[in-house]
């Protein structure tokens, strides 16, 4: 069990890196759509512009701070900057499904806490995070649910964004050669749906390890600066990989919501 914490640990890690790494370059380069997110506070069109590689730069500073020192100070900022810049989406007035589709980005960082265990002393916040050193079997289950729930958010919401037709995903579509781009949305969002419903009530580790193939597989599709938005969505595949880790051969039942409040309410 030890070994499966370590690879969940490393695994959680680089994705959470990666995730804003990536993330951090789409402020560098000043990503336009940006410009809306900024707007929900007020900020303008040509301050907007200032201040992305601004936040850019410090989302890859944090990022390669994971890789190189890890700490539960910027594990926690990752995440909570994760679910904002992810809740921003819909406050822009963007489709809900995006904020869930993101699941991953806040998603990652917050189960390696739960893995890892959130200190009470706020100094140990600032010291270097290492691998389980104890064999929890509560904490295990906690990660390993929360690793389901995610994973059945990020599906479910990239599912919706091809059941309502996202403009960006049947350009994905056309760009590699179909003709009928709603229907091949339609088949795809129906079957990450069913990937989310499998995930949720009973995930076993062949399927799961087919979930992360197609969801590293489909993020490479992007016509601009794909390889960035690929990196940028590390947070999926690391949970899903995660979760594969977290099964170690098993077949698991749906998960125990109850149990799952009940641990974070005591982390």
């Amino acid at each position: 069990m030890f070994k499966q914490d370590k690879k969940i640990y490393y695994t959680l890690r680089f994705a959470s890196a990666m995730c804003f790494i990536g993330h951090g370059v789409f402020g560098i380069i000043t990503k336009q759509i940006w410009c809306n997110y900024f707007a929900v506070f007020g900020i303008g069109h040509d301050m907007a512009y200032t201040f992305m590689p601004v936040l850019g730069t410090i989302d890859i500073l944090l990022g390669i701070s994971i890789l190189v020192y890890p700490t539960r100070f910027v594990l926690i900022w990752l995440a909570v900057w994760g679910c904002i810049t992810a809740t921003l989406r819909p406050m822009s007035g963007e489709p809900f499904a995006e904020l869930i589709e993101r699941a991953g980005n806040f998603g990652a960082p917050i189960a390696l806490l739960l893995l890892c265990g959130v200190e009470q002393n706020i100094s140990s916040w600032f010291r270097r995070l290492e691998p389980p050193a104890i064999n929890r079997a509560d904490r295990q289950k906690t990660v390993r649910v929360f690793l389901q729930c995610t994973a059945c958010l990020l599906l479910t919401g990239h599912g919706w964004l091809n059941l309502i037709d996202k403009k960006g995903l049947l350009s994905q579509y056309a760009a590699l050669g179909f003709h009928n781009t709603l229907q091949v949305a339609l088949t795809a969002g129906l079957v990450e749906m069913a990937m989310a419903l499998v995930i949720l009530i009973k995930p076993v580790r062949p399927l799961v390890l087919a979930f992360l193939v197609w969801k590293m597989g489909t993020e490479l599709f992007y016509p601009h600066w794909e390889m960035f938005e690929w990196v940028e969505r590390a947070g999926s595949y690391g949970i899903l990989l995660a979760l594969w880790f977290s099964l170690d051969n098993k077949t698991v039942t749906g998960p125990s919501y109850k149990f799952l409040f009940e641990r974070l309410n005591a982390v």
